[in-house]
């Protein structure tokens, strides 16, 4: 999702974004989804949470209000950030395509998602 600061365009996921993706994800992975999140409203809305009832192949963990040290998906970040590190484009686009392709490197990298939440200090459910 590209927020392009047009006037009344949606900066972020909502509730029906986030359905579409997790129906989208659980379709393709064909199995059982651990789904850890952190405390934005969009995360624990009365929508969100109406949503996450509705399908139990979804397991919800919410982690406190500020521990980024808890989150593997800071180590995620911050792998893809070194890997864009001094890096200049031509415009949003390139950077988009970037991205992407540094995101699906590192989902086809054994072992590196395992490493991320060993990383934390949490074990897998």
């Amino acid at each position: 999702m590209i927020h392009k600061g047009r006037k009344g365009e949606k900066k972020g996921f909502r509730a029906p974004d986030f359905a579409a993706l997790l129906d989208a994800a659980h379709q393709q992975l064909t199995g059982p989804i651990v789904l850890v999140w952190d405390n934005l409203g969009g995360h624990t809305s009365a929508a969100m949470r109406a949503l996450i009832a509705t399908r139990p192949w979804l397991r919800v963990y919410t982690l406190p209000s500020y521990a980024p040290e808890l989150n593997p998906v800071e180590s995620v970040w911050s792998h893809l950030n070194r890997s864009l590190a001094n890096l200049a484009t031509g415009n949003v686009t390139h950077l988009a395509e970037l991205v992407k392709n540094r995101l699906k490197k590192m989902q086809y990298t054994d072992d590196l998602a395992d490493g991320f939440l060993k990383g934390t200090g949490l074990s897998p459910p």
